[in-house]
């Protein structure tokens, strides 16, 4: 599994575990478990961005919906990708066919699916 994706469920488990800490903030906590010796890695927008705007759209289960990000883009590959997968999971086994289908021309994926491919994968994209 990508860290990122490794990082996304940490981070589900953090705001799930009874200690009512906010998605945003879980995810700090996450990635700086993940990638101890890297703020650079810890600091990357785009995976928290969709992160941030699975759950701001109530997708993630355990966590309510809410204004938990700013990325307005990253949230919108995010969402799309789970409605991808709502018709077709197994494009979870290839993360780059499903980035092209969310992103419909070619930029980079910069592990924006491999948040929603762990989470989907994880059971915690609700359907």
């Amino acid at each position: 599994m990508n860290k990122y994706g490794e990082a996304a469920k940490l981070a589900v488990k953090y705001c799930r575990d009874g200690s009512e800490i906010a998605p945003a903030e879980a995810w700090e906590k996450a990635v700086s478990k993940v990638f101890p010796n890297s703020t650079a890695l810890q600091d990357k927008s785009c995976p928290k961005g969709a992160f941030l705007g699975l759950c701001s759209e109530g997708l993630v289960e355990g966590i309510p919906a809410g204004a938990y990000g700013r990325s307005t883009k990253n949230k919108e590959y995010a969402v799309k990708a789970v409605e991808v997968l709502r018709s077709n999971k197994f494009l979870t086994s290839q993360p780059d066919l499903l980035w092209k289908k969310v992103a419909g021309r070619t930029i980079s994926s910069n592990h924006q699916m491999d948040v929603v491919i762990s989470l989907w994968s994880a059971g915690l994209v609700r359907s």
